[in-house]
């Protein structure tokens, strides 16, 4: 097995990725608009990564959160709010942010459950910061650390409800990085004792959560020289250790601009580093080849983990009705004053 997360280029799979996919044998997959486009046909293109493996339990995600990051959306399925929506009932309610949050995640899970998707890249858990740069945004829970844990907690349960393993994410922490990993490296040079703060929503879920990703970010009170997902003191003394996390470990994409080298030259770093799994989101073929040629096959213990995860979940026998849930955590909203 390939210790690596790929996508596919389109609605359907080709010859080709059937051909190299059946060969290289991938952990698992990542899904994206352009492999979506209504309910009948993406659960095709999941099953037809299942046939590919010969196994029902195989990692097939996607990332759903709402708001801003939603790759299914309408027509073909329901529009999400984003995370900070919930951040905003929970300082008026606490409880009613927690149950509107869990409500929400096992519908939205639901619906993910049905196309065939196993794992939701959904618990972001960055604290945010009058600095943090608007890839997070809306996409954060809160600022305060407690918050923000109750908050994510309510994610991961409410997706486990629905059959559907979620994540951590970003480890150890995006909320104080002022650039967007996507285009350049940002650098965090927060002393730890600051970074205590950043740290304490995933040390709060680390025992609760079996997938994490890590944030592609330079923390230099840390280690000055290779961003957390390369480095193998930030993984090994703050996510495992401090964080305390011993599930499935997962980088961001590897493809985006805040790391340099080759796909497969910044793949083995992150493995190396303690990384169990890469993520290659963009269905090159000549990338995830060069992935599958260079990085040997998974550890064991990175494997055991990954079995871990997808048998941390099971599919209800009958699915949750969605338009209930939706209208008890609409509910939630209007009892506050707030609507979405």
């Amino acid at each position: 097995m390939t210790p690596a997360i790929f996508g596919c280029s389109g609605l359907e799979l080709t010859a080709d990725e059937r051909a190299f996919f059946r060969e290289a044998d991938p952990a698992g997959y990542i899904l994206f608009k352009r492999n979506c486009e209504n309910p009948e046909q993406l659960r095709r293109l999941t099953d037809s990564l299942r046939e590919i493996h010969g196994r029902d339990r195989l990692l097939v995600s996607i990332d759903q959160e709402g708001g801003r990051v939603a790759r299914l959306g309408p027509p073909a399925w329901r529009k999400w709010p984003a995370p900070a929506r919930f951040g905003e009932l929970f300082e008026h309610a606490p409880a009613s942010g927690i149950e509107a949050m869990r409500l929400n995640s096992e519908a939205m899970g639901t619906e993910l459950a049905a196309a065939g998707i196993t794992v939701d890249y959904h618990a972001p858990c960055d604290v945010a910061r009058p600095e943090t740069d608007d890839v997070i945004g809306d996409r954060a829970l809160g600022a305060e650390p407690m918050q923000v844990a109750a908050l994510g907690r309510a994610i991961l349960e409410g997706m486990a409800s629905a059959g559907v393993v979620g994540c951590l994410k970003h480890m150890p922490g995006h909320g104080r990085a002022t650039a967007d990993s996507h285009k350049d490296l940002p650098v965090v040079e927060a002393p730890d004792a600051d970074l205590k703060i950043d740290t304490a929503p995933f040390e709060s879920l680390a025992g609760r959560a079996t997938i994490g990703m890590t944030a592609h970010i330079v923390f230099t009170d840390w280690d000055a020289d290779r961003p957390a997902t390369q480095s193998p003191w930030v993984i090994e003394n703050i996510i495992r250790q401090r964080i305390g996390f011993d599930g499935l470990l997962m980088t961001d994409d590897i493809d985006m601009q805040a790391l340099d080298g080759t796909i497969p030259e910044r793949s083995v770093r992150a493995l190396e580093a303690g990384c169990d799994l890469v993520l290659n989101c963009w269905a090159k073929l000549d990338d995830m080849t060069g992935i599958a040629e260079n990085c040997g096959p998974i550890r064991e213990e990175s494997a055991a983990r990954l079995e871990r995860a997808l048998a941390s979940v099971e599919i209800p026998t009958e699915p949750a009705d969605i338009d209930a849930l939706v209208a008890m955590r609409d509910a939630l909203f209007t009892a506050a004053g707030l609507s979405l």
